[in-house]
């Protein structure tokens, strides 16, 4: 009987397989986004993808806009065809209209692996109500408040790095300043998201949240076969694998150290109650901590239940927390500092910027009117956007506007790109490297790291449609980054403690330096194929004459 019900439900998986695939090629075959024109698949697994993940820089994008110009396709996972646009016009639509455009399924289900399904991963009402309720934790007087976080940290690892990254006989040494950064990032997010000390900072600490870190990272790559087949067949996903037995493990240290800060933060709660009255008050606690702002809101008497969000909706934002505000500042920064080795004239005209204040502990508002950290920033986002793309799927029948109009391959010029029924789960590159860095729109000099270019930024810019400064870096519309503020303000207070305290050269010789991405950009060592990602600089005190 039990062989009969194996051999039933193998059979029933194996039709399931075989109607998908031939769902896919028929719709590969019929689909109205062929007749753009594009690169030529190279697999009939991973489409263009293995040659978009070996392009250092993700130049391959910039070539193949040169190429077929602004609008065009190319394959990724199964051949899928995928839409590629740098028209602002159709990203500001898409961006816009974010129940219309979201996530594709087999991506929010990898990336829920990963951060659970917070913020980033949900979709339609379960995000509104999400982002809704969590928009007051990360505005202006919020972030203003945890500067004097971010500066303490920053000045932790600044005094870690006076010492670490010199030999015994006091001359700098190597030191891979993304590791350093990856910690000081944790700890920061531990304190202002959860009012909770990593200590990562001190390497004689055993953190378990390191060990899951560096799981997350080394698995977030899908390039397997299986592991391909299993995002896009669901059936697939009871298969275990050794790359999924790491992630729940992973997720499960996560989970685990969340219900014990959400445990804390509620008792905190309940600790600071009006007793006399018995009631929780929306106002009744002061905490700044991300964590304890979103229980506050959720245990607090005096607001609607459906402007609550349920434990397991705080919980899933725990690792949300933990992944993205950790790994996207950390990214940023160190590029950041590669850049102002490459330029040591902006590196010293920033250092002087920064001298002129006083204090080492400056506020927020003192930070965000230092014109030229400003620039530095800006420009840092602008050429190494931590997050290079993401993507979106049309969920209904619709058409996409275009500002330039292309021309397809039967020589038809189109002003829109059509999208029908059976061409609705075609994902849709959203190319936020590309488009910070067009030329188009930047001019002739878009790939140079120039922070004057914000004293005047091309007119052409503004019409990019991102929440922050004429960059698609933070995207734009409904689901834009929610954390853009903590994490502008957070790469500033670093910036701010370590240029004004060291002259940063870098260890190696810049065309050793590549950029890889996955989710995130990474920097490698050419020379040290299969050494991790990490950033080699020479780390020197700074005196002024």
């Amino acid at each position: 009987m039990l062989q009969k019900l194996i051999r039933s439900a193998g059979a029933t998986l194996i039709g399931f397989v075989l109607w998908k695939i031939g769902k896919h090629v028929v719709h590969q075959l019929t689909s109205p986004l062929r007749h753009i024109n594009g690169p030529k698949s190279t697999s009939w697994l991973f489409g263009n993808m293995r040659n978009l993940f070996k392009s250092e820089d993700l130049v391959l994008l910039e070539e193949w806009t040169q190429e077929y110009g602004q609008t065009l396709k190319f394959h990724v996972f199964l051949n899928t065809v995928c839409l590629f646009t740098t028209d602002l016009r159709a990203m500001n639509h898409i961006l816009t209209h974010s129940v219309d455009y979201q996530k594709p399924e087999p991506f929010r289900h990898g990336l829920s692996q990963i951060l659970s399904k917070g913020v980033i991963c949900v979709e339609g009402a379960q995000h509104r109500q999400q982002r809704r309720i969590m928009n007051p934790a990360f505005g202006p007087g919020q972030i203003r408040d945890l500067t004097e976080v971010f500066l303490a940290k920053s000045i932790q690892l600044r005094d870690i790095l006076m010492s670490e990254s010199r030999d015994e006989e006091g001359n700098p040494k190597r030191t891979d300043i993304s590791a350093w950064m990856s910690r000081m990032s944790l700890d920061v997010i531990g304190l202002a998201g959860f009012n909770y000390e990593f200590n990562s900072l001190d390497t004689s600490v055993k953190n378990e949240l390191i060990e899951a870190f560096e799981i997350m990272v080394s698995t977030s790559t899908p390039v397997k076969a299986l592991l391909v087949l299993q995002r896009w067949i669901p059936p697939l996903r009871a298969i275990p694998t050794e790359c999924g037995k790491q992630i729940t493990f992973a997720r499960d240290i996560m989970r685990r150290i969340g219900r014990e800060l959400l445990r804390d933060a509620k008792a905190a709660v309940l600790d600071s109650q009006d007793k006399k009255k018995g009631v929780v008050e929306k106002s009744s606690v002061q905490g700044r901590d991300l964590l304890s702002l979103l229980v506050q809101a959720n245990m607090a008497t005096d607001i609607p239940d459906d402007q609550k969000l349920s434990d397991e909706d705080v919980l899933a934002q725990v690792p949300t927390f933990l992944v993205a505000g950790h790994e996207t500042t950390s990214k940023a920064t160190i590029w950041a500092l590669f850049a102002l080795t490459q330029h040591p004239e902006i590196q010293a005209k920033l250092r002087e910027e920064l001298l002129g204040l006083e204090s080492e502990t400056p506020s927020m508002d003192a930070l965000s009117v230092l014109p030229y950290l400003d620039g530095v920033v800006r420009e840092t986002l602008r050429i190494h956007s931590p997050v290079p793309s993401t993507i979106r799927v049309a969920m209904k029948d619709g058409v996409i506007p275009l500002d330039t109009p292309f021309t397809d391959k039967n020589g038809q010029v189109q002003t829109m790109i059509k999208y029908v029924l059976d061409c609705k789960g075609d994902p849709i590159l959203i190319p936020i490297l590309a488009i910070n860095r067009s030329e188009a729109l930047w001019g002739p000099g878009a790939k140079e790291f120039k922070p004057e270019r914000w004293e005047s930024p091309p007119e052409s810019t503004s019409n990019i449609p991102g929440i922050w400064g004429h960059l698609l870096t933070f995207l734009g519309g409904p689901r834009a980054c929610i954390g853009y503020r903590f994490a502008l303000i957070e790469m500033k207070a670093l910036l701010f403690t370590l240029v004004r305290t060291f002259e940063f050269t870098l260890a190696v010789p810049a065309d050793d330096i590549v950029m890889r991405a996955d989710i995130l950009q990474h920097p490698f060592i050419r020379s040290e194929p299969g050494s991790n990602s990490q950033m080699p600089l020479f780390i020197k005190p700074y005196h002024r004459t």
